[in-house]
């Protein structure tokens, strides 16, 4: 019997949307394709408040990340580090050759904006890497508040993994600044995983221009050229972007974008104040995910357990802390189309089970 996903990604997928992905399949390289591109393109745009290109990944967020580093790095990266996956882009840019310094935090900690102020006077470092909504720890960063440092650089840029955050809660794309804004869609968004999308900023293709390559698969002045023709550089995951321009026609005419980052903000008030009243939040109070809660498991109880019986008895699913947060903390998302009875019936569930 199916799961109903309360996880932060992958998220519970509508059923239309699924059936979106069964519609017969069309070549990448004709007219019908572009038109389906030209169709999502402005739809993704206002989503972002941007002007921006929208490129399309068929990866992971992970592959537009390491797409990030390696097309717009020349000098040096700075990574802003205070969680898991702010701490992989690191990782990434590492592995990929590109130097890189890490400014950290411990996890759930915001880093002052002072702090990336000091490093970036240094003149060592001509790009920023951050995330937006630190899907580990259910954090949200100051990202507009760093960006008004950044925008100090004439030379650095702003790359921001919103990988837990795009479409859930706003992202001013062009008014902070940001080079590259990068998501998957198996979260807010609400659809099938597979599929990655990235705005990225005239500044960035320049820069791109100017690196020496290092990849090709990721290769962003190669992406532009072919999103200048409507298509992708290679053989996308059609089925995805067909589910993805249904969506969108959703989140932008029907729901309406501030509708939809309203709700998102009603419900993780609704599961913040439950984590609050039977347990506590992991995170810094200020900095609280709209998008999803990390729920400090000050109770003790067993999050494996817990989930165990959500799913066996009740066919709904929550997610353990990450890493060696697993027992210390429990996540509960309100990303995508969740509803106000959706949250209100798992959070009644979880009650009744630990007897509360």
């Amino acid at each position: 019997m199916h799961e109903k996903l309360f996880t932060p990604g992958p998220t519970e997928v509508r059923t239309e949307l699924l059936q979106e992905l069964s519609t017969a399949q069309i070549h990448h390289r004709t007219d019908e394709f572009s038109d389906l591109y030209d169709e999502i393109q402005p739809r993704l745009q206002k989503l972002l408040y941007t002007d921006n290109p929208v490129f399309l990944f068929t990866s992971s967020s992970t592959g537009a990340m390491e797409s990030a580093v390696t097309n717009g790095v020349k000098k040096k990266c700075l990574t802003v580090s205070n969680g898991a996956f702010s701490g992989r882009w690191h990782k990434i840019t590492l592995k990929n050759g590109v130097p890189a310094d890490e400014i950290e935090r411990d996890w759930g900690e915001p880093v002052p904006p002072e702090a990336i102020d000091e490093k970036l006077s240094t003149g060592n470092y001509d790009a920023v890497t951050m995330v937006f909504n630190e899907t580990s720890t259910g954090m949200m960063n100051p990202v507009k508040e760093v960006s008004e440092v950044v925008s100090n650089y004439e030379d650095v840029l702003f790359l921001v993994d919103a990988v837990s955050g795009m479409a859930g809660a706003k992202i001013k794309v062009d008014e902070w600044g940001i080079d590259m804004c990068l998501a998957g869609v198996q979260k807010a968004f609400g659809l099938p995983s597979g599929l990655a999308v990235a705005s990225v900023s005239d500044k960035l293709l320049e820069r791109a221009e100017e690196v020496e390559p290092r990849s090709y698969y990721f290769n962003l002045p190669l992406l532009h050229k072919y999103h200048k023709r409507s298509q992708t550089r290679t053989t996308p995951a059609i089925p995805q972007i067909i589910a993805l321009r249904k969506q969108l026609e959703y989140i932008v005419e029907e729901e309406g974008i501030e509708n939809r980052f309203a709700r998102h903000e009603k419900l993780s008030g609704i599961v913040q104040d439950w984590a609050k009243k039977y347990f506590d939040i992991f995170p810094a109070e200020g900095y609280w995910s709209k998008t999803l809660t990390c729920v400090k498991n000050t109770r003790g109880v067993s999050v494996a357990d817990l989930n165990q019986e959500l799913i066996e008895k009740h066919n709904l699913r929550i997610a353990n802390g990450y890493g060696d947060m697993k027992e210390e903390t429990f996540r509960i998302s309100n990303m995508a189309d969740t509803s106000e009875p959706d949250i209100r019936g798992l959070l009644a569930t979880i009650n009744d089970i630990l007897g509360l």
